[in-house]
Parts: C-alpha cells; sequence; structure tokens
C-alpha cells in the first residue's frame, strides 16, 4: 500500500513539473540595433502583441543604446545566457555577430531575422525589400525635383554606416534611380542613425550647393530635414521609416516624401514564426517582405 502511495505522490509530482513547464513555455527575446529609434519601439510593440496572443511566450527586448557590434554581441550572449529559446534579431553588421550566433545555435537558440538580417542562416526573415524601397525614394526625389524645374545637379546621401546590410540596400536602390539622369550622386557620408550628426553632415551638403538629399533611417533623414528646414526649405529631402518628428517635417513641407515601413509587423510575425519554430512546425526560409508605403504630405 505504501508503495502504491509513493507511486501515485512521483506521478503527481511529475505531473506538477511537466503542468509547470508548459505553463513556463518559451522564452523569446528581441534584440535591435539600438534604443533611438520609434522603428525599434514599434518592432517591439508588434513581438509584444503576438507574445500576448500566444500565451505561452516569456518576451523581452534587449537592446545596446547606440549602434555598436560589440554591445550587441554581448546582448546576443546575455539572452543565450539567460536561456532563451529563440532570438528576433535586427543586426547592427552582417558579419560582426557571426560567431556569436554560431554559439547561440550551438545551445540550441533559434534564430529569427526581423528588418536586417546577417550573414548566417536563420529560421525565417521578416523585413522590408529595401533595396526597392530606396529605389522608390530615389524616384519620388527625382520627380519632386522635375515639378521644380531641376534637371541636374548634385544629390547628397545621409547613411547609418557601410556596414547595416538593410541601409546600404536602399542606398543602392536610390543611387540605381538615378542612372541615366544629369544628376550627380556625392559620396555618402555616415552618421550613424544620430539626429545631431546627421544635420551637420546634411548641412554641409547643402553648403556644397546639393539639389537633393536622402535620409536612410530615422534618425538620418530627421537630421535631413532639420538643415533643410534651417535652410529655408531651398533643397528638396526625402527619407526612410516614420516618426512624429518625420511626420512634422513632411507636414510643413521640409521633407517631400518617407518610406514608411511595417515594424509592427516584422515584430509580430517574427515572434509567430519563432513560436511556431519552437513548435516544431515548418516556416519558409525565404525572406518575407512585409511592405512599404510611400508617406507623402497628402497621405499624413
Amino acid at each position: 500500500m505504501k508503495a502504491v502511495r509513493l507511486v501515485m505522490a512521483l506521478v503527481l509530482v511529475l505531473g506538477l513539473m511537466t503542468g509547470a513547464a508548459a505553463a513556463a513555455g518559451y522564452k523569446v527575446t528581441l534584440i535591435t540595433m539600438d534604443q533611438m529609434d520609434r522603428h525599434w519601439v514599434s518592432v517591439n510593440e508588434g513581438a509584444d502583441r503576438a507574445a500576448k496572443e500566444a500565451g505561452n511566450v516569456t518576451y523581452s527586448w534587449m537592446a545596446p543604446d547606440v549602434k555598436d557590434d560589440a554591445k550587441q554581441i554581448e546582448m546576443i550572449n546575455n539572452a543565450v545566457a539567460g536561456g532563451a529559446n529563440a532570438i528576433l534579431l535586427a543586426a547592427n553588421g552582417p558579419d560582426a555577430v557571426t560567431e556569436a550566433l554560431k554559439e547561440a545555435v550551438a545551445e540550441g537558440v533559434k534564430i529569427i531575422y526581423v528588418d536586417s538580417p546577417a550573414n548566417f542562416p536563420a529560421e525565417a526573415t521578416f523585413t522590408t525589400n529595401n533595396e526597392a524601397a530606396g529605389n522608390t525614394a530615389g524616384k519620388e526625389l527625382i520627380k519632386a525635383l522635375a515639378s521644380a524645374g531641376v534637371s541636374e545637379g548634385k544629390i547628397g546621401i545621409v547613411n547609418v554606416n557601410a556596414a547595416t546590410a538593410s541601409t546600404v540596400a536602399r542606398e543602392k536602390g536610390f543611387r540605381a534611380a538615378f542612372e541615366g539622369t544629369k544628376f550627380t550622386i556625392l559620396e555618402t557620408q555616415y552618421g550613424e542613425g544620430d539626429v545631431l550628426k546627421s544635420k551637420e553632415i546634411a548641412d554641409s551638403y547643402i553648403t556644397q550647393g546639393v539639389a537633393g538629399l536622402f535620409g536612410a533611417n530615422e534618425g538620418s533623414s530627421t537630421g535631413v530635414g532639420n538643415a533643410i528646414q534651417e535652410a529655408g526649405g531651398k533643397v528638396l529631402g526625402v527619407g526612410f521609416d516614420q516618426s512624429d518628428a518625420l511626420r512634422e517635417l513632411i507636414r510643413n513641407g521640409f521633407l517631400i516624401a518617407t518610406m514608411a515601413q511595417n515594424p509592427d509587423v516584422m515584430g509580430y510575425e517574427g515572434l509567430k514564426a519563432a513560436v511556431a519554430v519552437l513548435e516544431g512546425k515548418a516556416v519558409s526560409k525565404d525572406p518575407v517582405d512585409t511592405g512599404v508605403t510611400v508617406l507623402t504630405k497628402d497621405k499624413l
């Protein structure tokens, strides 16, 4: 009788342990490039919404204070050490985080890319078709310049850095739009996505007599718009991403348009994919284009 009671007690304990494990569910961590842009807040909001809908996910967001490869690598290592089952990653540089990702995968962690992938295989990728969107930005600027009676001149690009895959692709698409025109695109300058640094670069371009400017992300675009505003709106500019500041610059005519991504969709679909993979379900490894909208004054 004692033996039966002992067996029943063990079964009960094991059942409680299994139930606790099921209740705990999966641990998923979002790691973005930084905390500076509204873009990343939206990615987080989308992922958080999907986690709450799933009901079996412990979700958290980690990000360096600024774009820095070493800090992002530290975040990846910390997430693994903290028991993450999956990481949603927006890679600051395509190659810098490779070793950290290899170590994470070796520990059984699933990698999902949101916004900007690294050069390392992942379970799924949710991102904007950045080259196509950059090309659209270029065409929008050319159209606006034509409406202003400008068919030639210098164009400046304020980018984040020379490594981040998403913004490099945007620049590539933007430059392609000007092929066959009489415009000359000047050497790209990098402001690390910082508004003040980007404004200083844009100020310098304006001093050089550019006809147009392109900001490759939220901070770059805000800096470009602020510089154009300070210069009295004599230069036309287009940007990338969206925020209250960018909307105000467009509303007041200091930016022609911005390429508005859907970062909430990236986070939402990214977390759903992470849960699916952890549950053993098949997901496509082909990059999923989460779309972009040309946000102009009449679409605010």
